[in-house]
């Protein structure tokens, strides 16, 4: 250890976007130990603190709370943690995409407004995310259900907008997480994130108790859902449906 490059705490927070009493603060909870501190109390970090620390702010990415951010990491293997990133990688690369292709619709949208040009249809709107699911969803719930999902969307503040596009990834990933560590569905860690998971499900509608259960059955039943939760490991959506039931009956009313 003492003959690797180390980084200050300053350097790590300059590169990190952590700030410093951050970072003392991880230092504290024994959550983020520097490999060394000098006599002055300057800490120093190496690359294994620097790879931890990527680790900790992926997993608050998702949504969990230090201690589980902690727990975690204790009892992750190296092949656990690789799965992790590949899944969080694969849905970066999948935004990356989509927002390359809205930036070039924007950019042509610009150009023809400019030169006083029209655009067809199709090109207006290349790049726009479709729900490949409402025609379904209208015969399953009603139009009037499906128009009133439409309507809270139209009213969400920036930030509610952020939640529904980002909410139900934290929740995948985060689960995922908690399962590979044996987590049960009871687990207040676990219940966490179902809470999250129905906040984002409520911006779009608000499910009773038994729509939440036979929502969370239908990620088991469909194997569309099963396998965007849980891409090829099919056990990630039944520990999600569990955990929902005992969130459901728990919590919400019929």
């Amino acid at each position: 250890m003492g003959g690797e490059v180390a980084w200050s705490i300053a350097e790590v927070a300059r590169e990190s976007g952590v700030t410093s009493r951050t970072l003392r603060h991880y230092h504290a909870i024994g959550l983020l130990i520097p490999a060394r501190t000098a006599p002055n109390g300057r800490r120093y970090y190496e690359q294994e603190q620097l790879l931890r620390l990527q680790q900790i702010l992926l997993l608050r990415d998702l949504g969990l709370s230090l201690d589980v951010v902690g727990e975690v990491l204790e009892r992750r293997s190296s092949a656990s943690t690789i799965e992790v990133l590949a899944r969080h990688k694969e849905w970066l690369l999948r935004e990356q995409l989509r927002l390359g292709q809205l930036i070039r619709t924007v950019d042509t949208t610009i150009a023809n407004l400019s030169e006083g040009g029209e655009m067809k249809p199709d090109k207006i709107f290349e790049g726009f995310e479709h729900n490949p699911y409402e025609a379904e969803a209208r015969e399953r719930w009603g139009d009037a259900q499906v128009d009133a999902g439409y309507d809270r969307m139209r009213n969400w503040t920036e930030q509610e907008a952020d939640l529904a596009r980002t909410g139900h990834h934290r929740v995948h990933e985060g689960i995922a997480a908690l399962k590979a560590k044996g987590t049960p569905v009871h687990d207040p860690t676990v219940q966490d994130l179902i809470q999250l998971h129905y906040q984002v499900t409520s911006l779009f509608w608000t499910p009773n108790r038994e729509a939440y259960k036979a929502l969370g059955q239908m990620y088991v039943d469909d194997p569309r859902f099963t396998q965007t939760i849980g891409g090829t490991d099919n056990t990630i959506a039944p520990y999600l449906r569990d955990a929902m039931t005992i969130y459901a009956d728990t919590n919400l009313t019929t």
